[in-house]
């Protein structure tokens, strides 16, 4: 989506004036406020898609990493201690 206006085209705008027309000056105050608004959305909308980008950079950084690998406590590892923990305990009776 791109914007039609920005603020400078807000604020140079000139409008024509009739015999019945609008009092300038209210026009003007308003045609402020419209302004600040729209530099408001404008700077937000930069923020956001800013924030999108980093979010997206780091979604795929998190999913181009490699997943970790088991620290060493896997079943045939937890039985191995617990089998040297009963040689140590019990001591040979067990195995003969």
């Amino acid at each position: 989506m791109v914007s039609k206006l920005n603020a400078k085209d807000i604020l140079e705008k000139e409008f024509k004036t009739s015999l019945r027309g609008y009092n300038q000056e209210e026009v003007d105050k308003f045609l402020d406020l419209v302004i600040k608004d729209y530099e408001l959305f404008a700077q937000t909308i930069e923020e956001l898609q800013q924030e999108n980008a980093r979010l997206k950079r780091q979604a795929e950084d998190t999913t181009k990493r490699p997943s970790p690998q088991p620290t060493g406590n896997t079943n045939f590892d937890i039985l191995k201690r617990l089998s040297n923990l009963e040689k140590h305990v019990f001591g040979s009776k067990l195995f003969d």
